[in-house]
């Protein structure tokens, strides 16, 4: 019998010294300047540059704005708030965060799929600037002639485009050819892979290096590296917005991003790119904002850090905007191409078209190698978050291994060196946007579905908001009430079935896709997702109460307390105080399955 009590005493004493050693070796941010900086550093990638700009003329210039902004507003802004609460109430990552309904742990797990596939295309798309920086420094940058030895007939340096020949002749700009043929050395199809082009291998290794060294001491070392990677490139983005609106044409440029077109409002396509662009845009339900809020002071005021992040994002992609068209329109008028022709988006604007005009200027050695480094630091401060996030998860999931950060640090970042190796391949681009187009996007709209379901009507909005209340010391208005529990789930329906009804059939360089490839793609995004019911269903086969009883028992939070030992026994006072029950215990579940 006295055996029997002290097993029983045993486990709770454990996971008690558990959670205390959570909090103890997370670590924490130095001061609130270093998180703003981080979140900056996050939310703000290349996709602020090579994306939104585009999607915003392509998409009704100005007019875009409405249902972009409306987007932000009930569903970026109340995903992003509740995830920083999450974080910072609980002090865990994305994979401690669903201990508030234990039952769907299994969309933790899809988090951290869809970071892996994220962190190995990513890094590549870094790595290009490496690759087009080293050209820099060449006495003639080489995408502006026709000249060198990966040149065709077609070519045609970007000045003499108006008067290349017959309609019906292919030409292909110096710019388009340098990149296709010589940076990427791209094969026919993603079906001829081909071989490994060592010069992008090369780069690749460099971006893993100087990512594992701003990640190695993890938050302490991130903190640090962010008080260079977050500001500096404003800097560069300023001084590229000056030059830009000097040049002849740029104001043409500049009027075609944002003159209003208000016939594209009616069209359901421009909302759901404006929905897909706020999810990738501000970054909610990948994880990262819960984990970096996970190491802030408990008492953070969340509210006005929301405001402040989401409001430097939205400003940032409209001043992309500024910089990029107004260099475009300098490309139009020394062309002689319609800035409608000119513009494009993703890779096509930011290693062709964008590097063709500032070819054209007087030193383009220089505003190349400023506009390719801000590009790199804007993806790599994405890419250490993710991965620091990643590595987080996997140590409170087995905080035996907190002893052994920087070797597991360094064995991730290997691991996902080798895994985007493939991309490095002639083929590379075909299997980057492959991954790009269908492992991400959707994977995370069904994924904050989930978590806004989880917080808003299962674990209720009530026990939420007083969460908040005792944390912060004020509860939350009727307006986040609202927000949380009825228009950002509907809004969040509504992206996930519109995201899915206007998937267009993917291409690259109007190459198109094999069937096998798309279908491939598809299973990329199956990947992840299947995670969240084959959890649910792995519980239902392991239970060992009836069904009805471990399906209550796994709904219900587990252990949903803060991470200080103070504040947790503070917590629980105050829950004693509003006659409310004390959460399960891991021992508590372990009994009902």
């Amino acid at each position: 019998m006295a055996k029997n009590q002290k097993q029983a005493e045993g486990p709770p004493r454990a996971m008690k010294e558990k959670r205390i050693v959570r909090d103890e070796e997370r670590g924490h941010w130095n001061s609130k300047t270093e998180f703003i900086l981080t979140l900056v550093g996050y939310a703000i990638g290349i996709g602020n540059v090579w994306r939104f700009p585009y999607l915003c003329y392509r998409s009704g210039g100005a007019a875009f704005l409405i249902p972009y902004i409306l987007m932000v507003i009930f569903a970026g802004v109340p995903l992003f708030y509740m995830e920083i609460l999450i974080g910072q109430f609980s002090s865990t990552g994305c994979t401690g965060m669903w201990r508030l309904v234990p039952l769907f742990k299994g969309a933790g797990i899809a988090q951290i799929i869809v970071n892996s596939y994220c962190m190995c295309y990513y890094s590549v798309i870094i790595s290009y600037p490496i690759r087009m920086m080293s050209y820099c420094f060449f006495a003639k940058v080489p995408w502006i002639s026709c000249d060198n030895s990966w040149n065709t007939e077609a070519c045609v340096v970007a000045e003499h485009i108006s008067s290349g020949g017959n309609s019906s002749d292919i030409i292909v700009t110096s710019s388009d050819e340098f990149f296709h043929l010589e940076i990427l050395r791209i094969s026919s199809s993603i079906s001829d892979i081909g071989g490994i082009v060592w010069e992008q291998l090369v780069a690749l290794i460099v971006v893993w290096i100087i990512v594992y060294f701003c990640v190695m001491g993890g938050v302490k070392s991130v903190g640090k590296v962010v008080y260079f990677t977050a500001p500096f490139p404003y800097i560069l983005l300023f001084i590229l917005f000056l030059r830009g609106v000097t040049l002849p044409g740029a104001w043409s440029g500049i009027k075609y991003f944002v003159y209003p077109e208000w016939k594209y409002l009616l069209d359901l396509k421009v909302w759901a790119d404006a929905s897909i662009q706020m999810f990738f845009g501000l970054g909610p339900g990948w994880g990262g904002l819960i984990n970096m809020a996970s190491f802030n002071n408990f008492r953070n005021n969340a509210k006005l850090d929301t405001y402040l992040v989401i409001s430097i994002n939205v400003f940032t992609s409209f001043f992309a905007g500024l910089v990029v068209f107004s260099v475009l329109g300098f490309l139009s008028e020394k062309s002689g191409v319609p800035v409608e022709n000119v513009a494009t988006g993703g890779a096509g604007l930011a290693f062709i078209a964008y590097p063709e005009a500032l070819a054209l200027m007087p030193i383009p050695q220089l505003w190349a190698l400023m506009f390719f480094f801000m590009l790199f630091l804007l993806g790599v401060s994405t890419v250490f978050v993710i991965l620091e996030s990643f590595v987080s998860s996997i140590l409170d999931e087995w905080m035996w291994a907190r002893n052994y950060k920087w070797q597991l640090t360094l064995c991730t970042c290997i691991t996902f060196l080798a895994l985007s190796s493939v991309m490095c391949t002639n083929a590379g681009m075909f299997i980057l946007q492959l991954l790009d187009w269908y492992s991400s996007a959707i994977a995370v709209i069904c994924i904050c579905l989930v978590e806004i379901i989880m917080v808003s009507w299962i674990y209720g909005t009530k026990n939420f908001m007083m969460d908040v209340e005792f944390m912060l010391g004020k509860r939350p208005s009727l307006y986040w009430q609202i927000l949380w529990q009825w228009i950002t789930p509907i809004v969040i329906i509504f992206i996930l079935i519109m995201s899915i009804a206007f998937i267009r059939t993917i291409t690259y360089n109007d190459i198109p896709y094999p069937s096998w490839a798309i279908i491939l793609g598809w299973c990329s995004f199956v990947s992840s997702v299947m995670f969240i019911p084959l959890y649910i269903i792995n519980i239902m086969i392991q239970k060992r109460a009836t069904f009805k009883e471990s399906m209550q028992k796994r709904l219900k939070p587990l252990d949903w307390t803060p991470g200080d030992p103070k504040d947790r026994e503070e917590y629980s006072a105050f829950r004693r105080q509003r006659r409310m029950p004390d959460f399960m215990s891991e021992t508590d579940v372990e009994s009902s399955r």
